[in-house]
């Protein structure tokens, strides 16, 4: 999964953005308004963290004109605690709230529930015949024995199993995948299906020859 994190303070966005990529995610960065909403309707990111304090454009603008394109999941970080703040944030279009400081793994949650919120679960499981994959604890069985995958190996299989029965081209694995600062190599997507299939069969991930990848379940 791929995720926009705004933040003008640089130790806070690196802190943030360092946080997420240890739990697999990967993460695009944005120091001001105007680079943030650029890539916010740029690219298609599965939620975005924004800052409300933040110079050229605030996040209350960031986040109006980003409302006029895109329905992506935003969770709003700010120092200001007023409740009409809150109040404008949710009325501009933000998905939740969390008020500086803040506690990381909490953030981390709040990430999570927005992405299955967007993708229609209201529990962080999905099933599929004798595999199980945990979202909120990042965790795969099947048999009920654990399977042991990469960050990316994960990204990748929770990407196709909330997208069931729908084919997924490398593009999109990519550019939900991969961020910014990563290398562009070809077969990168391949390679991490190939392990996957190694660790839960190779019929597990189907391939559409010249469309993608799809998990019937």
């Amino acid at each position: 999964m791929r995720m926009l994190v705004v933040e003008d303070e640089p130790e806070l966005r690196r802190v943030l953005a360092q946080a997420l990529r240890e739990e697999g995610y990967a993460v695009d960065e944005a120091g001001d308004g105007p680079d943030g909403l650029y890539k916010a309707n740029a690219w298609d990111y599965d939620a975005i963290l924004l800052d409300m304090m933040l110079p050229g454009l605030n996040g209350w603008e960031v986040l109006t004109q980003l409302r006029k394109k895109k329905t992506t999941p935003v969770l709003v970080l700010t120092a200001r605690d007023a409740i009409t703040d809150r109040i404008r944030g949710l009325d501009v279009g933000a998905d939740d709230y969390v008020v500086k400081p803040f506690n990381l793994a909490e953030v981390l949650a709040r990430v999570r529930a927005l992405i299955r919120r967007s993708a229609g679960r209201g529990d962080s499981k999905i099933e599929m015949g004798d595999v199980i994959i945990d979202t909120a604890r990042r965790t795969v069985t099947q048999a009920g024995l654990a399977i042991v995958l990469t960050a990316r190996e994960y990204a990748i299989l929770e990407m196709l199993a909330s997208r069931r029965g729908e084919v997924v081209t490398k593009t999109q694995i990519y550019d939900h995948i991969f961020d910014e600062t990563d290398d562009s190599l070809s077969n990168l997507v391949e390679v991490h299906v190939m392990n996957i299939r190694k660790k839960l069969g190779r019929d597990f991930i189907a391939t559409r020859r010249g469309q993608g990848y799809v998990v019937d379940g």
